[in-house]
């Protein structure tokens, strides 16, 4: 049996992810919308809602973004046309740059 990885997250995405729960179980409690509602709407089970909501990191990106959508809450600062438009400058930004980054294998000497 495989031994389990233990990832390792940085302060930040912990206090992303803590304060993304809360704002999601503030605006479900101001929707007046239940636990399980919530989650039925989503498609996903009152347990990974709960999680969601306790800011746990090992939840689907998917699943959190929907969660997000339907209780209300803007991930980006944009709507959702100036979110399309930034999107596709992004992916013709992505066209120009190379498709991949390798390590140089060969250390470069400069010292004439």
């Amino acid at each position: 049996m495989p031994t389990p990885v233990i990832r390792t997250y940085s302060r930040y995405s912990r206090d992303a992810a803590a304060l993304l729960g809360v704002l999601i179980r503030k605006a479900r409690n101001e929707r007046k919308l239940t636990a399980q509602e919530l989650a039925e709407r989503a498609g996903i089970s009152r347990g990974l809602l709960q999680r969601i909501e306790k800011g746990n990191l090992k939840c689907e990106i998917g699943a959190v973004f929907e969660v997000a959508a339907i209780a209300g809450i803007k991930l980006f600062d944009a709507d959702e046309s100036a979110m399309m438009k930034h999107l596709e400058r992004t992916r013709e930004t992505l066209a120009l740059l190379p498709k991949s980054v390798r390590k140089r294998s060969k250390p470069v000497h400069d010292d004439f």
